[in-house]
């Protein structure tokens, strides 16, 4: 929940960045849980079904007369023109590997290209993307530029609605502190990258602020030439321009009838929509968000169990087989049975060459124990 939620009433401001005097109070739809997936699912969804059927002619690639010369002529089984006396005879046709021919599987317009979306879904993301519009710090990680206005979210008088020159909006957004917004939309426009600035999308830019009206008494007439600047009516609120991209945390300026319309078209919890049949507000997960102070509270400490302050290490298990450490624990007699062995086998080994030596009449090998042997006997 934003910290706007926490506070109930908001200023509404005249149309030179004052107070009109009045307040009004934040609607519930601001407290709805901000859902950043189910935004993003949605949005893409729905943004698939303003998209037009395109393919390839159907005869691309096939307006020629070829024919496969079949096997047994050391070439490729792929058709081939038919004819004499040019270079296109005698080349390969019709395949996707070949020039001048079609695409591989041909695009076609029975594409599936528009999508279905749960209409309580796209309600759910709606609430989402307002309450989000309603902390700070989520329109400003959307790179909006809001330092100098007076409050999130930003309700201005109904007079608003009645401007119909765009000498008087910009006038307005500057008062507002909201044209550092709009000057970022023109430091951002850009060639766009790609083939589209051949299709008549040559530029890009980024978004400015989103007005929303109750009524229509000119004002779209005066915001329509400011770049990045969008208006809506509040009871036609779409999530491809509360959310663009996907992305919640859009800079909204309300008028202070749409605002206060917000609670019939959406609910209160308390109270279902009056505008929706059937819909009231999603109900957060968390009811109080902040987990240090419910991990802190008594009623929660209480039942948990005491902590287990008993620090029990693993034990590593080795092979005693591989491992002398760890046969020693288990057989302490192993160091002495190893040594026996190395002893008997070095014996076993000088034994075996002394006797080799005597047999082809050598001298025998110095035995490298005799010392060690004479000091034992005496």
């Amino acid at each position: 929940m934003s910290l706007a939620a926490a506070r109930p009433l908001i200023t509404v401001y005249d149309d030179k960045n004052a107070s009109a005097g009045t307040t009004v109070c934040l609607p519930a739809v601001f407290r709805a849980p901000v859902r950043p997936d189910i935004v993003s699912k949605i949005h893409n969804e729905i943004a698939k079904n303003k998209r037009q059927p395109y393919c390839v002619n159907v005869d691309a690639g096939h307006q020629t007369s070829a024919e496969s010369w079949g096997t047994g002529r050391a070439v490729a089984r792929i058709p081939r023109v038919r004819g004499g006396g040019t270079h296109r005879s005698g080349q390969g046709a019709f395949g996707n590997m070949c020039r001048g021919g079609r695409m591989f599987a041909p695009t076609k317009t029975w594409r599936r290209w528009h999508r279905k979306v749960n209409t309580a879904q796209k309600r759910y993301a709606i609430c989402s993307a307002i309450a989000a519009t309603g902390v700070p710090a989520l329109v400003m990680a959307k790179g909006h530029q809001i330092q100098g206005i007076a409050e999130v979210p930003l309700v201005v008088a109904d007079k608003v609605q009645a401007f119909s020159k765009t000498k008087e909006a910009v006038v307005f957004l500057r008062r507002n502190k909201a044209w550092a917004d709009v000057a970022k939309v023109y430091s951002t426009r850009r060639m766009r990258a790609g083939k589209g600035k051949l299709r008549n999308r040559r530029h890009v830019q980024k978004l400015g602020p989103l007005i929303i009206y109750d009524q229509d008494q000119g004002l779209t007439k005066a915001f329509r030439n400011i770049p990045g600047v969008d208006t809506i009516q509040v009871d036609n609120l779409n999530l491809l321009k509360l959310a663009p991209g996907g992305h919640v945390g859009r800079f909204c300026i309300w008028t202070e009838g749409a605002f206060k319309k917000l609670d019939g078209l959406y609910g209160t919890w308390r109270k279902a929509s009056s505008a929706k049949p059937g819909w009231n507000l999603p109900q957060p997960k968390m009811a109080n968000t902040d987990l240090s102070a419910l991990l802190k509270s008594e009623a929660i400490r209480k039942v948990l169990r005491a902590p287990n302050r008993k620090v029990k290490h693993a034990v590593v298990r080795t092979n005693p087989l591989k491992n002398i450490r760890r046969m020693l624990q288990l057989n302490p007699y192993a160091a002495v049975q190893k040594k026996n062995a190395e002893l008997i086998s070095a014996k076993n080994i000088r034994a075996k060459v002394a006797k080799i030596a005597k047999a082809s009449g050598k001298p025998a090998p110095v035995d490298p124990m005799a010392k060690r042997n004479a000091k034992v006997k005496k």
